[in-house]
């Protein structure tokens, strides 16, 4: 089973990088962290993600869009960072997450999200799976 596990924003995470020495100590236990997480087979990949003041979202209505600045409203429903991880459940991808150290100095949240996989969404036309099966292999590749 493939999970998002989201890093949800705080106020302090969105005024950007914390001291150097509280940055440092924090580095060290993530990349502890990460380091157990890769050797137990678990982490696929992971990035810590800027402050939404240097984001921007394009919103969609119709054929319209509309571009729109950073920063956004609702710290607490934004992401801060982020890891895709294989595990056997999610019982496995909460034993992790309770394992890792706090990301942020104050109090935070851990979001755990499953993946769809192709299965889910039933039979597809062979042209959907041919397009579906084409993008995995170059993905693959990459």
């Amino acid at each position: 089973m493939r999970v998002m596990v989201l890093v949800k924003a705080t106020e302090d995470s969105e005024r950007g990088l914390p001291s150097p020495e509280d940055m440092s100590v924090m580095l060290e236990a993530m990349g502890k962290y990460n380091q157990e997480l890769i050797e137990a087979g678990v982490m696929l990949s992971g990035d810590g993600l800027q402050p939404s003041s240097a984001g921007k979202r394009v919103a969609f209505d119709g054929p319209s869009r509309a571009v729109i600045d950073g920063p956004f409203a609702e710290t607490r429903e934004l992401v801060a960072g982020y890891w895709i991880w294989e595990v056997k459940d999610m019982d496995e991808a909460v034993a992790w997450v309770k394992r890792c150290p706090n990301p942020m100095p104050g109090p935070s949240e851990i979001e755990i999200r499953p993946f769809y996989e192709m299965v889910d969404f039933g039979e597809m036309t062979p042209e959907a799976k041919q397009i579906h099966d084409e993008i995995r292999e170059k993905l693959a590749g990459h």
